[in-house]
């Protein structure tokens, strides 16, 4: 009994000891619980706001392009109306022209010495030249004017940014407008040669789809495009080499089943090196410039033909030796 009594000290201290160590486990494993409940929360949280300013910088994207479409679709409608009346008219201006050089021309057949004065004015305008002279003239206003309007329709067609239903369309239409809008950068300068664009174009049913977001790709990867062959002429001009002249080849065809249109857009210009190929569709991502480039061209190219039209994107390159885009539509949508 006393035995027992000269341990129960030591005894209770052991269980002290116990007893914190028992309570500071306890509060280790609270704090690593806490600190995991942190760490996995302050992981939510860095996803969310990923998610959040690449959603805000797609739809600031979308509206930029949106405010493009409504700004071309309203300077295309102001052009068109004058122009399609000095389109209509020239063919009565041209056929009173002929009609009035008849009856010039009888003139002088039925009187073939005017007076002398009359005789001086026509030599003084050169009258035949202009009765040869006129006709052509206005005949190369009409090819203007012509010129003008398919320029209008390309721009009116290329515009349907913010129409929110599908609809069937022809895909070689849509390419014709973004190549329209793209002109000027396909043009040569003082230090590049001109960029030939080879198009050929299969048999293709209309295609089921949103007009505007598909020319938002076109535009998107045609720009990249143009990009790649620019910097392949920099460096050729820098190195004083000659080089294979920069070409964009587009060919559309379809599957083997028919259900899809394939539209391959291929360029001849610097390739993709593999350290860029894993990250080339991801938001954000890009190789340019800081001011030149925004990163979310292909990021939003990928959402618009794989999430919106049930499609695929791929590509296909080789450091050195172009690339190549495969875009894949469903001719009829699912509408899931």
């Amino acid at each position: 009994m006393q035995q027992d009594e000269a341990f129960a000290p030591a005894n209770q201290l052991a269980l002290a000891i116990v007893g914190v160590g028992l309570a500071a486990a306890g509060m280790l494993a609270v704090g690593v619980y806490l600190m995991r409940i942190s760490e996995h929360k302050a992981e939510e949280l860095e996803r969310t706001l990923r998610e959040l300013k690449k959603t805000q910088s797609q739809l600031i994207q979308t509206e930029k392009m949106s405010g493009l479409g409504q700004m071309v679709a309203g300077v295309a409608h102001e052009i068109n109306n004058p122009v399609n009346f000095i389109h209509g008219n020239l063919s009565y201006a041209s056929q009173y022209s002929k009609d009035i050089i008849s009856l010039m021309e009888l003139y002088q057949q039925e009187y073939p010495e005017p007076p002398p004065h009359i005789k001086a004015w026509a030599n003084e305008i050169d009258l035949e030249f202009v009765a040869a002279d006129l006709p052509k003239i206005l005949s190369s206003m009409s090819l203007g004017t012509e010129r003008i309007r398919q320029i209008v329709l390309n721009l009116r067609n290329f515009a349907r940014l913010d129409e929110s239903e599908m609809k069937q369309v022809d895909i070689h239409e849509g390419i014709d407008s973004t190549l329209m809008i793209l002109q000027h950068r396909l043009n040569s300068n003082s230090q590049l040669r001109v960029i030939n664009v080879v198009k050929e174009y299969g048999d293709l049913p209309r295609v089921e789809c949103y007009p505007g977001q598909l020319n938002q790709v076109f535009i998107n990867i045609f720009g990249n495009a143009i990009d790649a062959l620019q910097e392949a002429e920099k460096h050729r001009v820098s190195k004083g080499i000659d080089g294979q002249q920069p070409a964009i080849v587009v060919a559309t065809k379809m599957n083997e089943d028919k259900s899809r249109a394939i539209v391959k857009i291929r360029d001849n210009g610097i390739g993709i090196p593999d350290t860029v190929k894993k990250r080339i569709f991801d938001p954000f991502f890009t190789t340019k410039e800081v001011g030149k480039g925004t990163g979310l061209g292909l990021s939003i190219c990928y959402q618009i033909v794989v999430e919106k039209h049930e499609g695929s994107l791929k590509f296909f390159s080789e450091p050195g030796n172009g690339a190549e885009f495969w875009i894949e539509i469903p001719i009829r949508q699912s509408h899931r």
